[in-house]
């Protein structure tokens, strides 16, 4: 693989998904501390205002948007390109979680994940790449999970999602692997972002026995949102294709390589109680 030039982040404009909370604000932070302008995307306009306020530098925008509104992306990426001539990268941070096994689940609650998790993210990344062509050289960074690399139980809407991000970012990889824009994926294990503990379940689940589950997943995340956002930026900057974050990521990656039909086996014990959403509170 030929080693690609790393992008020169000054002065050109960087789009982050999921922009007023969370991975989304601190990968905007630190690429505004290196001299990138930042265009935030996010459904809510008080926490992208928030953000933006905080970014150093100047020439950064704010958009509120829904990803799975085909419409409004179409039109706050026209927005985005009249205020940013040079749009060199995308990072989509946006996402949410859904807890339940497949009893507890309704239809339209798996299909509205797939809709912000993936549908979101092939939304956007369409719609910016004639902008994103228009550089010289340019990366798209989605992020992924380490449940796009191994599907545990209890998690079936979200690994779904995230096992498609992961085709969706290789496929586009390999469409665009003679132009001048690069794709890369990254894996994060538990980032300390609250995600899990705001994120949704199904309606049929007794809500403290939600709260129980999202408890335990959310007790086994160990990196700092700071740290790895700096992973995030490296990645995007140094145009890798492939990025862990957090030694669970590593560690998973190895089982279900070593292991590609019982790597459940191991997983099992440590995620039990994150997966339990039918064992009624005592």
């Amino acid at each position: 693989m030929t080693k690609m030039a790393p992008l020169d982040v000054r002065g050109r404009t960087t789009v982050i998904t999921g922009g007023a909370a969370g991975m989304g604000a601190e990968v905007a932070r630190q690429l505004a501390s290196r001299g990138a302008r930042i265009a935030l995307l996010d459904r809510n306009a008080d926490g992208l205002a928030a953000v933006a306020a905080g970014l150093e530098g100047a020439g950064h925008t704010t958009h509120v948007v829904d990803l799975t509104d085909d419409d409004a992306v179409a039109a706050v990426v026209a927005a985005v390109e009249a205020s940013h001539p040079h749009v060199q990268s995308l990072v989509t941070c946006a996402g949410s979680s859904m807890l339940g096994d497949i009893d507890q689940l309704t239809m339209a609650e798996m299909r509205w994940l797939m809709d912000v998790n993936l549908w979101g993210t092939v939304n956007v990344t369409k719609a910016l790449l004639p902008a994103l062509r228009r550089e010289p050289a340019a990366h798209i960074t989605h992020l992924v999970s380490i449940y796009g690399l191994a599907a545990p139980a209890g998690r079936i809407p979200y690994a779904m999602s995230k096992f498609a991000v992961r085709g969706f970012t290789e496929s586009l990889r390999h469409e665009l692997e003679r132009s001048t824009i690069t794709v890369g994926a990254v894996y994060p294990a538990g980032v300390k972002t609250g995600i899990i503990l705001h994120g949704r379940y199904a309606a049929a689940i007794d809500p403290a026995v939600a709260q129980r589950a999202a408890s335990a997943q959310a007790a086994m995340y160990h990196t700092e949102p700071a740290e790895a956002a700096a992973r995030i930026v490296e990645a995007t900057i140094r145009r890798r294709p492939r990025t862990m974050i957090g030694r669970e990521a590593r560690l998973v990656d190895v089982l279900v390589r070593v292991m590609p039909i019982r790597y459940w086996a191991p997983m099992r014990r440590p995620l039990r109680d994150a997966i339990d959403t039918t064992t009624p509170l005592r």
